[in-house]
């Protein structure tokens, strides 16, 4: 698992400072602005700010709109292999490679008679899946902030699994957070 990943899990020793070099975590904490102090019952709360050059959150630009990251809704019709475990799962790991995110783990959970559901959890969010191989249809979920590419998933989406259709939708996600 890369440093970048257990940062996002809060796992990490150290964090990367966004000119790509390692901060202690103690020094980015230091980093942080106090807004307010209270003291209440013996204890001081402590509410604060990263300013804008010092927040780790990994916020995107796109199409001049900043957000959280962009969401993918995909939906595919007459769709082959559903009901392949294995195969879903080399096709979600494929997808996390072309798209440049960082896998963490990946959990598929088979139904009886059919279908699949599960989760790639990714640094960058997650890919989700659920297959209906009964009715040839397979709906994912493609979430991914930072410098992640979601729209190559559906190329390898469509590779993978060659519908007759594919219907995608998109929210950027976040776009209220200040």
């Amino acid at each position: 698992m890369s440093d970048d990943g257990l940062f996002q899990l809060g796992m990490d020793l150290e964090a990367r400072d966004y000119d790509g070099s390692h901060a202690s975590t103690r020094d980015a904490v230091d980093r942080i602005e106090p807004r307010s102090t209270t003291h209440t019952e013996d204890k001081y709360e402590t509410s604060a700010v990263l300013t804008q050059d010092d927040r780790l959150d990994h916020f995107i630009e796109k199409d001049g709109v900043r957000c959280a990251g962009s969401h993918l809704i995909i939906d595919l019709y007459d769709a082959e292999k559903l009901d392949d475990l294995p195969y879903i799962e080399e096709a979600l790991k494929t997808c996390v490679e072309e798209a440049g995110a960082t896998l963490l783990h990946i959990h598929l959970h088979p139904f009886e008679p059919t279908g699949v559901s599960g989760v790639a959890v990714l640094a960058e969010s997650h890919i989700s899946v659920h297959t209906w191989p009964e009715a040839g249809y397979a709906a994912f979920d493609v979430f991914m902030c930072g410098d992640a590419i979601p729209e190559k998933c559906v190329e390898v989406l469509e590779r993978a699994f060659a519908p007759g259709r594919c219907e995608v939708s998109e929210l950027l996600r976040g776009r209220q957070v200040a």
